[in-house]
């Protein structure tokens, strides 16, 4: 088995291998994957935080070895929360990139390691703690306000929305898995929205009874999701209304406790 580092900005993953293929999930500086097969120049890869797998040009993820795999899973994570940020390498013209959520690998004293790479980082960090509190995770989820809507995309210039709310979670301590249809076999099944508190998961579905859409809740009667953009709006027993175009955009089907 083999083992991999994303040590770009964005790494696009694909539903077959291709650069035309569908974009289903974005991988992120920083994060983890295990290489489960080749076909010429594209990776079959396994995120590690969420067994979600899609395929990868091999030009775009770092191999590593399992000794150093290891480390990076018992290390003490850090994740960026400013919104985008450029430099260079240390000792080096090569220049690094990464968004909000990227993972730091080896933080320490305002420098992250790559292998034998380091670089510089003086802006702000998230170390998710034991406890989880409603106000982190909003916190948290308005730092994405204004993103764009993108299918398969987790970071603050195009995210879908279970990337959004998987991100946000994560950031804070809480590993879901990638889709809102995963996502809402866990939790805490609450019986009315009326009983919804900040941080509590709202999902919605289409005719079919498929859970297609999930957002947070912000306050008794509202939420933040990505549908357009990442964007606030109200929410009742009946799902969200969007006052700017005033009608139903999701029809809700239940909502959840994860903290």
């Amino acid at each position: 088995m083999n083992y991999g580092l994303c040590d770009q900005a964005l790494v696009p993953v694909r539903v077959q291998p291709g650069d035309r293929q569908e974009m289903t999930n974005q991988l992120l500086f920083g994060d983890m994957v295990i290489i489960k097969g080749q076909v010429k120049d594209w990776l079959l890869v396994e995120s590690f935080d969420d067994q979600y797998e899609g395929w990868t040009d091999s030009k775009q993820i770092l191999p590593v070895s399992k000794e150093l795999f290891s480390e990076l899973i018992n290390e003490e994570r850090h994740y960026v929360l400013n919104l985008a940020t450029a430099g260079t390498y240390i000792g080096e013209d090569s220049t690094y990139l990464f968004t909000c959520g990227a993972h730091l690998p080896f933080f320490r004293n305002n420098a992250f390691r790559i292998i034998d790479r380091k670089g510089n980082y003086s802006g702000e960090i998230i170390k998710p703690g034991e406890k989880i509190n409603p106000e982190e995770l909003l916190r948290i989820a308005n730092k994405y306000l204004g993103s764009p809507y993108l299918w398969g995309g987790r970071s603050p210039f195009g995210i879908d929305c279970s990337g959004f709310i998987q991100i946000v979670f994560k950031m804070a301590g809480i590993m879901l898995p990638r889709d809102a249809s995963q996502q809402v076999t866990l939790g805490e099944s609450l019986n009315f929205v009326d009983e919804a508190l900040p941080g509590d998961l709202a999902f919605f579905g289409n005719e079919e009874g498929e859970i297609i859409h999930v957002g947070m809740v912000v306050n008794d009667s509202h939420i933040i999701h990505a549908s357009g953009k990442v964007r606030v709006d109200k929410l009742d027993h009946q799902g969200i209304y969007n006052e700017e175009i005033r009608k139903y955009t999701h029809n809700l089907r239940l909502v959840k406790r994860f903290i």
